[in-house]
């Protein structure tokens, strides 16, 4: 069960994990969450497929929910390609 954070520490510890996403997941992800586009839009501006976007988008909230709740990933966990 994933330990409580008060906002202060959750918002350093998501940054942190933000960080550490690849380049272009982290614009896939960012443009989903704070600008409000849809996978469609987010497609058609970085010339990936919406199937590629969703998939960007998986890695994305998966690596951040690893890192968040217990720290960095394992070095295997870096190098698993999906």
């Amino acid at each position: 069960m994933p330990e409580e954070f008060d906002d202060a520490e959750l918002l350093r510890r998501l940054e942190r994990a933000i960080r550490t996403v690849p380049r272009r997941t982290r614009e896939v992800f960012l443009a989903h969450r704070l600008d409000d586009m849809s996978y469609a839009e987010i497609a058609q501006r970085t010339g990936l497929s919406v199937r590629q976007v969703e998939r960007h988008m998986a890695r994305a909230i998966h690596r951040l929910c690893k890192e968040v709740d217990r720290g960095p990933l394992r070095w295997w966990e870096r190098l698993r390609p999906w």
